[in-house]
């Protein structure tokens, strides 16, 4: 049974899969309406999602992508890309994509969208565990530590509107990223709880800091990440 106020609309980025496809589903579970955002469709077919092509690695792509748009009451960016390399292994372009996907994307979304969010609006960021520090992950560590900050930063000022920002870090969870050849020679570790983390995991405290409860829960990192972190 739906919790959520009819008409409660979300902007999803990387609905195509993973995720962010997780986090479009379990929202129009709960009776939001989705805008979806990524490079290519997502495999749901629901009267309720509204999907946008969009490169976000395109500033340009993005705009033209916002631009058609209404306002919305949340906004969770959960699009990603991990790119790995020990010191000195990494290609700076490789470095480069992840700072836009991550953080320069992360901030045009909310440049754009918070100044049309009502009081009580909210937004998520799709960070990592990794954010913590992670052998031959130090570029994509680096991105999700700056999300982090993104994310504080963003709380305060937004405190007196009622807008809250947090981050949502996972630790290794079972989606197509998690066999990208990009990883070949650092593959994931399997968390204490002995399994990955599932999506729908991650989507369900998404869908908690969106709904009315987490009022009081902002500029924070929250891990859901089977113990990897202990």
């Amino acid at each position: 049974m739906s919790t959520e106020l009819p008409g409660r609309r979300a902007l999803v980025t990387g609905v195509s899969s993973g995720i962010g496809a997780a986090i479009a589903e379990r929202l129009l579970q709960d009776g939001w309406m989705v805008e979806g955002m990524s490079r290519s469709a997502p495999a749901i077919d629901h009267p309720r999602l509204r999907f946008t092509p969009a490169d976000l690695l395109s500033p340009e792509s993005l705009a033209g992508a916002l631009a058609g748009l209404p306002p919305v009451d949340a906004l969770v960016h959960a699009a990603g890309v991990m790119r790995v390399g020990r010191l000195g292994e990494l290609a700076a372009d490789e470095a480069r994509t992840m700072w836009r996907l991550h953080v320069e994307a992360a901030t045009q979304l909310v440049e754009h969208a918070v100044p049309r969010m009502p009081g009580g609006g909210r937004v998520v960021l799709i960070g990592s565990r990794t954010a913590q520090g992670a052998a031959g992950r130090g570029q994509y560590a680096a991105t999700k530590a700056a999300m982090v900050g993104l994310a504080r930063s963003w709380a305060l000022e937004l405190a007196p509107r009622g807008i809250t920002v947090n981050v949502v870090a996972p630790g290794a969870t079972d989606t197509p990223m998690l066999k990208d050849p990009n990883r070949t020679g650092l593959p994931p570790k399997l968390p204490p709880i002995g399994r990955f983390i599932k999506p729908e995991e991650v989507a369900a405290l998404t869908a908690f800091l969106l709904s009315d409860a987490a009022t009081a829960i902002t500029g924070q990192q929250i891990l859901v990440c089977g113990g990897a972190s202990l």
